[in-house]
């Protein structure tokens, strides 16, 4: 592999404390006490009525979510934006970044320090989908290896803690639009779970892209053909 690993900022800034960020435990425990920031886009609002906003509003906070401020902002101050495209999903597309993803409607955006864009399920945190990149001059991700290569580098130093066991399933190539994707599938086994999940990799615009969405292994059954449509949806444009 080719530069990946002498890349300064690739544990830190790709995804910075990985196995916390995506959903894992950190040091083989889950940080139950981190507050996120609900972004108002994902909250629907049927109704204009401001005793059902104020009850929607208890139930984020009995759930532990933290509200922030600007949280009845319209989404439209930001540079992504979501919208129905498919069943049982909603698409965002980051037009600052230049990316595209679907993710399961009822999930909730969330901001965690080092993560471009996070969305997850409440009552079950391992479910989530993250979005990174970092700078890169490469503009073709052979450059850095085969897809089995590089998708067991990202999962050993980067996507798992030191203290998870991980195995890379399997790990392939797709085309879209002449644009060259690694995608892989793998898990991480943590004292208490373990986290089933999916990973993308585009390089564009000069950036190094990873996608990662996955669930605790438990509901892997249930959730692999959601997961699927996750990371397959997952495409990058020029910006």
């Amino acid at each position: 592999m080719v530069s990946l690993l002498n890349s300064p900022s690739i544990n830190h800034t790709l995804l910075p404390n990985a196995s916390t960020r995506v959903g894992l435990c950190r040091h083989g425990q889950y940080r139950r006490d981190i507050s996120f920031y609900v972004r108002s886009e994902q909250v629907p609002s049927a109704s204009n009525s401001p005793c059902q906003d104020r009850l929607g509003r208890r139930q984020l906070l009995a759930t532990g979510v933290t509200i922030a401020p600007w949280f009845l902002l319209s989404h439209h101050t930001s540079t992504s934006f979501a919208a129905e495209t498919k069943k049982g999903f909603l698409s965002v597309t980051d037009k600052k970044d230049g990316y595209t993803f679907l993710y399961p409607f009822g999930w909730q955006e969330v901001i965690v320090e080092g993560q471009d864009k996070v969305f997850k399920d409440i009552i079950e945190p391992l479910e989530s989908v993250s979005v990174n990149m970092i700078p890169t001059s490469k503009t073709d991700i052979h450059d850095f290896g085969p897809p089995r290569e590089i998708a067991e580098t990202l999962i050993k130093k980067v996507l798992a803690s030191p203290s998870q066991k991980t195995k890379l399933i399997e790990a392939s190539e797709h085309d879209v639009d002449g644009k060259a994707y690694y995608t892989f599938e793998f898990v991480a086994q943590a004292p208490n779970y373990t986290r089933h999940a999916l990973s993308a990799i585009c390089i564009g615009n000069g950036k190094f892209y990873t996608l990662t969405t996955g669930a605790n292994e438990r509901r892997w059954e249930k959730m692999k053909d959601r997961l699927k449509t996750v990371v397959d949806s997952f495409q990058i444009f020029s910006v």
